[in-house]
Parts: C-alpha cells; sequence; structure tokens
C-alpha cells in the first residue's frame, strides 16, 4: 500500500486501534489475544483487497506477502526465545496492513525501538548494569557456541535486567516508519 494513501482512509486508523488494542493488552496482561491478530490480519488483506476511497489497493497478495514477512523475519527470535509468540503474530499482523516491502522496514524500525525502550526500561527500573552484563554473556554464548559449530541458543540470564511488553516497540517503530513514508523519507 502507497504509504502517502495509506494516511487518507480508514486501514491507518483500523491498524491503530488494533496496535493500540495489542499494547494495551501486552501491558495489562503480558499477552496479545489471538483472536486480535487474527482479526486484524484478516482486515488487513479484505482493507487491501477493496477499492476504498482515496486509497489504492494493493491486492490480496501483497497483503498476504507482508503478512509472510512479518511472521517470517521475527519466528527465528521467537524460536531463540528473545519474543513471544504474540509479538510475532502482531508484527506479521501489522505485515498484512503494509505489505512486504514497509513490512521490513517496519520491523527494522520496530526493532531498533525495542532496543531503545529497553535501555530505557533498563535504566528506569534501576537494572541497566544488569541487562548490560547479561547482553554480554548472551554475546560471549553465542559465539562460543558459533565457533563450537552449535546450533545457536539464547540461554535465560542468571539474573532479570529489565522486561518490556514488546507490543510497544512494534507501534512505536510501525509509527516511526509510517511516519517516514508518508514525510517522503523512506
Amino acid at each position: 500500500m502507497d504509504p502517502h494513501s495509506f494516511w487518507t482512509f480508514s486501514p491507518a486508523i483500523v491498524l491503530w486501534g488494533l496496535l493500540a488494542a495489542a499494547v494495551w493488552h501486552d501491558v495489562r496482561r503480558r499477552r496479545i489475544p489471538n483472536r486480535l491478530v487474527f482479526a486484524g490480519a484478516v482486515l488487513g488483506v479484505l482493507l487491501n483487497s477493496l477499492a476504498l476511497p482515496g486509497v489504492t489497493p494493493a491486492g490480496a497478495w501483497l497483503a498476504l506477502g507482508g503478512l509472510a514477512v512479518g511472521l517470517g523475519l521475527l519466528l527465528p527470535m521467537h524460536a531463540l526465545k528473545a519474543l513471544g509468540a504474540g509479538d510475532v503474530k502482531l508484527m506479521a499482523m501489522v505485515g498484512a496492513f503494509l505489505g512486504p516491502r514497509a513490512t521490513v522496514f517496519a520491523v527494522l524500525c520496530s526493532l531498533l525501538a525495542g532496543g531503545v525502550l529497553a535501555l530505557a526500561v533498563a535504566l528506569y527500573q534501576g537494572t541497566l548494569r544488569q541487562s548490560l552484563v547479561n547482553a554480554r554473556q548472551l554475546l560471549l554464548q553465542g559465539w562460543l557456541r558459533a565457533a563450537a559449530g552449535e546450533a545457536p541458543q539464547l540461554d535465560a540470564p542468571a539474573a532479570p535486567g529489565g522486561n518490556l511488553p514488546y507490543a510497544i516497540a512494534i507501534a512505536a517503530g510501525t509509527a516511526i516508519w509510517l511516519a517516514m513514508a508518508a514525510g517522503g523519507q523512506a
């Protein structure tokens, strides 16, 4: 979907509503309901398939491609236990609204937003030092496993360094990407 036309009609409103609901659930319950992301994915495909006033439809195939890209890019992080399944499904839902190309950039922006937010949360909670120790340990373990020819795996840190409902990062990253695209910077 063209980022400029995205702001002119309801797909943006629907996406923002879904993202707000996901953030609310993730913050309150630490879960993103399947019915929310599945209904959102269906709406994304439908809205991309319909000819709506002021919006050039991207088509169902591009919406499904965006869904697949969102799922595929974050699924390895779930396999490594770095993200929850709800976060992966939420990014797939976002992809159904944005299409494949924009989803790649929304994922990158979400990962950057997640890093910044994780540092802010760790600083606020007073766990920044522990978070940095954990990051160093994870990198060292990963490097040693790779050098030994083992499969990548993330072990839980001995002491937690903070906790961030990742739907916030996905919503922030999506907002950043859409703002950049609408401003012609993407």
